[in-house]
């Protein structure tokens, strides 16, 4: 049976670009953001870690081996030491191997900030710079030796760019997000206007009753958590929460939360997810 929504939409569902456009350049390089700006992204994600220094990075793992030429955990190097890595290095290897073309970001070696680790000051400095209204979806990563420090410092880094307390939720250009409710505690009891998305993996009986944890505004299920209980859609959003989905490549699946009008499809492929919205 297929779950399909029929009240008029207050708002067109938000694109998100998960890692930037990471299906065509490396994850959370400048090269991947600045590919989801040009393909009209509305909103960015990232995942945050800090370094051993107390910088904050936009890498997904708690180590760099993936994603990188290098080797070690996030939180025991320093920005100088991520600095010398090349996070394109692994992308071109494996991903791109056997395939017909190569992609743009592949022939710029005469930009390598393209594929040097990306700072969350360099990422909210692209957001400014983007000439439109360009939302930020900033996911902590937990657990961390870092533990709350993560929060402070994020909070610390919005309030220099004067987006760490918005007038109300819906006006705020930047939104955090974890799969730690007590991350997202943090963050509300902090600053209680910044939204705050409760990332799930499976269905707690908390969220089928349409409930988020103390502090969180926004149910972030994932598609399989969608593709399972549809239902759960409507139960969320009528007891006044947002929901925003990930992560969503297919055209069945956008499909899938077109139908459900989900608030925010986040994916690899925002041109792809525009485009099928009839954007």
């Amino acid at each position: 049976m297929t779950h399909v929504r029929t009240h008029a939409r207050q708002r067109p569902i938000q694109v998100v670009a998960h890692r930037g456009a990471s299906e065509d350049a490396p994850e959370h390089t400048l090269a991947a953001y600045r590919k989801a700006i040009e393909d009209g992204a509305d909103a960015l994600e990232c995942d945050v870690r800090l370094t051993a220094d107390g910088h904050l990075v936009c890498v997904h793992d708690r180590r760099v081996n993936r994603t990188s030429n290098g080797r070690g955990a996030v939180s025991a190097l320093e920005l100088a030491d991520l600095a010398a890595l090349d996070f394109g290095a692994g992308r071109t290897r494996a991903f791109w191997r056997g395939r017909d073309e190569e992609p743009d970001w592949q022939v710029r070696p005469e930009d390598p900030e393209d594929t040097s680790v990306l700072t969350l000051e360099r990422l909210l400095e692209l957001v400014a710079d983007a000439g439109r209204r360009v939302e930020l979806a900033i996911e902590t990563k937990h657990p961390t030796r870092w533990a709350g420090q993560v929060e402070e410092r994020l909070l610390e880094l919005l309030k220099r760019f004067g987006l760490h307390a918005p007038a109300s939720p819906e006006a705020s250009q930047v939104r955090v997000m974890s799969f730690s409710a007590r991350s997202l505690h943090r963050v509300h009891a902090a600053s209680p206007t910044l939204p705050t998305v409760y990332l799930t993996q499976f269905l707690t009986p908390r969220m089928r009753d349409g409930r988020l944890p103390a502090g969180a505004g926004i149910a972030g299920p994932s598609l399989r958590v969608v593709r399972g209980r549809p239902d759960c859609v409507e139960r969320l959003q009528r007891t006044g929460h947002q929901v925003h989905v990930w992560t969503v490549n297919e055209p069945e699946d956008v499909d899938l939360c077109i139908g459900l009008g989900v608030d925010a499809i986040i994916t690899n492929r925002p041109g792809a997810v525009l485009r099928r919205l009839g954007r």
